[in-house]
């Protein structure tokens, strides 16, 4: 017969997968798709205890992956976009102006800003760091910046601009969750997000003051910067397909189908604007781009050149995938088993003041994003749990829609076993430990979401 778990069966789902993570993955260095098969093993046990059927785990599964579909979309499509702009010259074309016009002192709030106005415009994270956030750290290597630092940073952008974005997907989930009005929601969102930000320009100026020109090699520069213009004929059509996709989404329209319009103008802008094969322009959407589609020779590329241009292709993107199915595996399990339900309800039972309501979103929020590793989840489950309880206590539901975000959507980049956590580590191929403190607003707006829940400071009341 089945029965909801006990506290204790239900905090050992999340803390045994924790333990298996860390040891396995963060201390041991394993590839993280078994060790997260290991903690959906651990959570089936739990699930048969409560009663469950092997047909109702796969029932849980399925539905948890139902959720992943639409990221996985995006995954895909990302992969085909970064292969065709490439294909294009549209990011070799921001690496040569970026390498002419950025100075090395103030490359890391430049980059910080550039992918934050290109997710707001795109309303996506993940594509803005897939095409800017790889250009900009293609420049910091010739800068000799090192790449963990530059890899937080356009994290930090990316994910704010996802976050104040109206064309994000999490920002307008928040809104409907909650009920509010999205440009509410997004102005709400400025008492975290604002002053984070801040900090962390404060931040970046002051580490990059260590760079200036002196860190940069000239030769290797002028050498990528002359394999460029030989591969590429950098004019007015390699921007067509930024064009295309800023002014598509920009009208409401869907981020994938954009983006697959936007990689099929970058081909043929690469056929027809720089000479390349037709052949090789459907190519670069499997397997990703590569210098001998170009007419520069093997012999003449520098290491920086081929390794710039490799990247791309539906097929630099499975093993993202992979790691989603193997992380939801496990999320469904825990869900389908009314683990997360205990943990949440016993959370919310505590409430008896406004600043309680408020850490107890913060809490939930962070438990339910480490043990999902998507933000959708948090947004939806908390947000329907506790919508009530802030409208008897008066207060304002944009509270709750901010600290979903706070706490759900800002912090996504730190979960290993998570879909942005998985996509950022295998698309720039830095590690947690690399990037993790220089994304400095991902962490410090749960600190002040806290912040303002135990002041009352930002914390709007419902208007009697």
């Amino acid at each position: 017969m089945k029965r909801l778990p006990t506290l204790l069966e239900a905090i050992s789902t999340i803390f045994v997968m924790g333990l298996v993570v860390l040891i396995g993955f963060g201390i041991l260095h394993y590839p993280i798709q078994p060790l997260l098969i290991i903690a959906a093993v651990y959570a089936s046990f739990i699930a048969i205890r409560v009663g469950l059927s092997w047909e109702d785990l796969q029932d849980g599964i399925t539905k948890r992956l139902a959720t992943a579909m639409p990221a996985i979309y995006i995954i895909f499509s990302v992969g085909i976009l970064i292969g065709t702009w490439m294909f294009s010259g549209t990011v070799p074309a921001l690496i040569y102006y970026g390498l002419e016009m950025i100075n090395p002192t103030y490359f890391l709030v430049t980059a910080f800003i550039i992918t934050a106005v290109t997710s707001v415009a795109t309303g996506t994270a993940w594509g803005s760091v897939g095409t800017a956030g790889i250009a900009l750290l293609a420049i910091a290597t010739e800068m000799n910046i090192p790449l963990g630092m530059v890899a937080g940073v356009v994290i930090a952008g990316g994910v704010f601009g996802d976050k104040m974005s109206p064309l994000s997907d999490t920002t307008n989930l928040a809104a409907l969750v909650t009920k509010v009005n999205i440009f509410k929601h997004i102005q709400h969102m400025m008492w975290t997000t604002i002053p984070a930000s801040i900090i962390g320009l404060i931040v970046w100026f002051i580490a990059g003051l260590q760079f200036n020109s002196d860190n940069v090699e000239s030769k290797r520069i002028n050498t990528l910067l002359n394999n460029i213009d030989t591969a590429f004929n950098l004019n007015f059509w390699v921007w067509l397909p930024v064009i295309v996709i800023v002014a598509g989404i920009s009208i409401g329209k869907p981020t994938v189908p954009m983006m697959l319009l936007s990689s099929l103008v970058a081909m043929l802008v690469g056929v027809i604007n720089n000479g390349f094969d037709i052949v090789d322009a459907f190519n670069v959407t499997m397997n990703g781009f590569d210098i001998s589609m170009t007419n520069l020779a093997s012999s003449d590329a520098s290491n920086s050149m081929v390794d710039l241009v490799k990247r791309g292709g539906i097929m630099s993107m499975t093993e993202i995938v992979v790691t989603i199915f193997c992380g939801y595996a496990f999320a469904g399990i825990v869900e389908a088993s009314g683990s997360l339900k205990v943990i949440l309800t016993t959370i919310s039972s505590k409430v008896s003041k406004d600043s309680h309501l408020i850490l107890v979103t913060i809490a939930g929020s962070l438990i339910l994003v480490f043990a999902a590793g998507v933000a959708s989840v948090v947004i939806i489950m908390i947000g329907v749990l506790l919508m009530d309880m802030y409208n008897e206590r008066k207060l304002d539901r944009v509270n709750l829609s901010r600290t979903l975000e706070d706490c759900g959507t800002m912090v996504l980049p730190f979960i290993p076993w998570g879909t942005s956590g998985i996509y950022y580590r295998d698309l720039l191929h830095v590690s947690l430990g690399d990037f993790f403190w220089w994304a400095v607003p991902c962490y410090l707006c749960v600190f002040f979401a806290a912040f303002y829940g135990m002041t009352g400071i930002g914390i709007k009341k419902v208007k009697a």
